[in-house]
């Protein structure tokens, strides 16, 4: 059991928990009450209650809400001469009188609808200077609670004797936070959650792009190393309240956790252990989680390692490649058989075998991904490789030249030989790397990265690779714009879109493979169906296989479409089909044109003609690759020019749009994007250019002593290391 797992293991024996929710949670902006964030938590409640946990809430919030109704009943009241007078701030006292009544109301209704029963307690700090009340009020919650009657708690602030704006530090306690935790230790609770307005304790403010979440606080390690933010905009506490509760509360044995009550099931997902928000524990000092310290040490470590790596001369570039190749060859027994426990898993799971199948590594496939690994080593550096050399001036030579882009993060799922052509990929160019596989096959990528990280020597290091093993890290590695400098996603549309739209770092890639082949009416139909049932049945859930057949019309009279759709059938092809194609031919209409199938599966549409074909591409297609089966070389370049794709192939299955293939050695994966790399990005996908000017004393001193030349300069040595 790892960290992660030990840290969170207590949760399976939580019976008891107190929920304190935060003014900031219980209020908008504007003083009015947050019904839809409220109306959640209740939900979850109703849904811990059917557990059978029994849950005690803790709310703050009166005085703002009875603030904000005082404030419009006020105004309503108020003539124009008093709009003009000095407005004196309304007693606190009142506020919370006002408010609590109809804070308690909107609960008891909302709890009311969801068929619960609620209870209010208010109590005082004096209260528990009593031994009898606290006898009393121990048996009060007991006995509500075996009734399933929520009990909900807060400071009776209108008649509170307590002067101190916040921390009175003879108190018992001084806001709804330390209420909360003394509350957890009065009543035996099993855990406090405390809900905020923020996704846990940040190593800084939230809002600052360099601050981190910490996962598990340690307060020997993180107490001198927080910076905190404002206290709450409307109540006494605020991050620093918090984190003093929930100390105290974890060092008297009270599990405590902070996290967002903005998000609609967070108690939820941290009674199923997720890894959300911030943990307070007594042992958490003995757990040390790496992950802790993970996402930018991580980052940086790749970072020095790859300027290392630079430094080195390219025949040990080289050779730390060889080495690779020869150490997963020599570990291919212990790589199948942690591969093939990742596959028994999968299918037990019951996942897709699209998916199964991209995460098997047939037999041969490790000796597949070693020779490509030699292929690429063999081939000529790229890092310094000189791009144009210009005299600016007399003496004044600059030189535009390769350079890597610095430190790559890769976030893909199921296929673990992805893992292997990255890694290599990343090393020749002399990038860092984070990877993050689908969990579906960490057992792979845990060995995978292993062995490979073995065989770089220390004068590199292996922290040149980092493998990622937490999906939680992910939102914190999206943030480091200042350490990262591209992510890659290879993986579905939705998590293309998700990465697109979590960070300002670069991305590049495809969301979907949605490739087409055209069968014109010239076509050689038996080259045609070879390249077809290729481009379908070859490796059906790449992202280069034909999800959709387009047909020229004039093959239907000749006998051509018949011919082409029985090939398909007989290697168990299912087929969709367009409005033309499904009522001719009798199959299912396919919903929409824009699907990728992955599967042995595609969609059949007829046709016009290529300008047909092509608009259709355009409107339907991923722009990734498409294909023109015809004899006719006019039809086909109208086709090559006009279609907007990576990669365009003429009489050539769709399957060779791959870096392997196309000679790149291997390939981090496919970009349809149209800025930087586009199509199989290889190597050169993975390097950026640096200007390098050498002088001898020149000064520009307003231009007037320079007399520019902008020549071009033959180049002789291809490398400058």
């Amino acid at each position: 059991m790892d960290s992660m797992d030990r840290s969170r293991a207590f949760l399976r024996d939580v019976k008891r928990l107190v929920v304190k929710v935060g003014t900031a949670v219980v209020t908008r902006s504007d003083g009015r009450l947050a019904l839809g964030r409220l109306g959640a938590l209740c939900e979850q409640i109703k849904e811990l209650n059917s557990q059978e946990f029994e849950v005690i809430l803790v709310s703050s919030g009166a005085v703002g809400i009875g603030r904000q109704r005082l404030r419009y009943r006020q105004l309503v009241n108020s003539s124009f001469a008093d709009l003009q007078k000095p407005q004196v701030d309304l007693d606190g006292k009142a506020c919370a009188a006002v408010g609590q009544n109809s804070l308690m109301a909107l609960y008891d209704t909302l709890f009311s609808q969801l068929d619960v029963t609620s209870a209010q307690l208010l109590v005082t700090d004096n209260d528990f200077r009593d031994k009898g009340f606290r006898s009393q009020l121990s048996d009060t919650v007991k006995s509500l609670l075996s009734l399933k009657v929520i009990p909900i708690f807060n400071e009776n602030d209108a008649v509170s004797t307590r002067k101190a704006p916040y921390e009175d530090s003879s108190g018992i306690f001084w806001d709804n936070d330390s209420l909360a935790a003394l509350l957890a230790l009065e009543l035996k609770a099993d855990l406090l959650v405390l809900l905020s307005d923020v996704d846990g304790l940040y190593s800084g403010p939230p809002s600052d792009p360099h601050s981190k979440l910490i996962h598990t606080y340690v307060k020997e390690r993180h107490q001198g190393e927080i910076t905190f933010g404002d206290k709450s905009r409307v109540g006494r506490g605020g991050m620093t309240a918090k984190v003093k509760a929930a100390t105290g509360a974890a060092y008297a044995g009270i599990p405590v956790i902070i996290t967002s009550g903005y998000a609609p099931a967070n108690i939820l997902k941290v009674l199923k252990g997720d890894r959300i928000g911030t943990l307070f524990h007594q042992d958490a000092h003995l757990w040390e989680p790496q992950k802790d310290v993970g996402a930018r040490d991580m980052a940086v470590a790749a970072r020095e390692s790859s300027r290392r790596l630079q430094a080195i001369s390219s025949q040990e570039r080289r050779k730390i490649l060889l080495d690779i190749a020869d150490a997963l060859e020599a570990n291919e027994k212990l790589i199948s058989a942690e591969n093939e426990a990742d596959v028994a898993e999968a299918q037990q799971t019951g996942y897709e075998k699209a998916l199964v199948s991209r995460l098997a590594l047939k037999p041969g496939k490790i000796s597949s991904l070693a020779n490509s690994i030699r292929t690429l080593a063999n081939m000529e550096d790229p890092i310094g490789h000189v791009l144009k050399k210009t005299e600016v001036s007399d003496g004044l030579i600059l030189e535009k030249t390769s350079s890597p882009l610095g430190v790559l993060l890769i976030v893909f799922e199921s296929r673990p030989d992805a893992l292997v052509q990255i890694a290599s990929l990343a090393i020749r160019s002399g990038n860092g790397l984070l990877l993050k596989g689908g969990k579906e096959a960490r057992r792979s990528n845990a060995i995978l990265h292993k062995v490979i990280t073995e065989a770089i020597p220390d004068s590199v290091g292996g922290t040149i690779i980092g493998l990622v093993t937490s999906r939680e890290e992910i939102p914190d590695l999206l943030k480091l714009d200042d350490v990262i400098d591209l992510v890659i996603p290879r993986g579905s549309n939705k998590l293309v879109s998700q990465i697109k739209n979590s960070t300002k770092i670069p991305v590049l890639g495809h969301a979907d493979g949605i490739c087409h082949v055209y069968v014109d009416k010239s076509a050689d139909l038996e080259m045609a169906k070879r390249i077809v049932l290729d481009a379908k049945i070859d490796y059906p859930a790449a992202c280069n296989a034909m999800e959709t057949l387009l047909v020229h019309q004039d093959l239907v009279h000749t006998g051509g479409l018949n011919e082409l759709v029985v090939n398909l059938r007989i290697e168990g092809v299912i087929l969709n089909g367009g409005p033309r194609s499904s009522s001719l031919l009798n199959i299912p209409e396919a919903g929409t044109f824009h699907h990728e199938y992955n599967s042995l599966a595609c969609t059949l549409e007829i046709v016009d003609d290529v300008f047909a074909a092509i608009d259709h591409i355009h409107q339907h297609g991923s722009g990734h690759t498409d294909c023109i089966v015809t004899e006719d070389h006019e039809v086909a370049e109208v086709f090559i020019r006009q279609v907007d794709s990576a990669a365009v192939f003429h009489n050539a299955s769709t399957r060779f749009s791959d870096g392997a293939r196309f000679g790149l050695g291997a390939e981090v994966g496919i970009s349809t994007s149209r800025i930087h790399a586009r199509g199989p990005v290889g190597v050169e996908g993975l390097l950026t250019t640096r200007w390098i000017l050498r002088g001898s004393g020149q000064t520009v001193d307003g231009d007037k002593g320079v007399v520019y030349t902008h020549r071009d300069v033959k180049i002789e040595s291809q490398l400058v290391n």
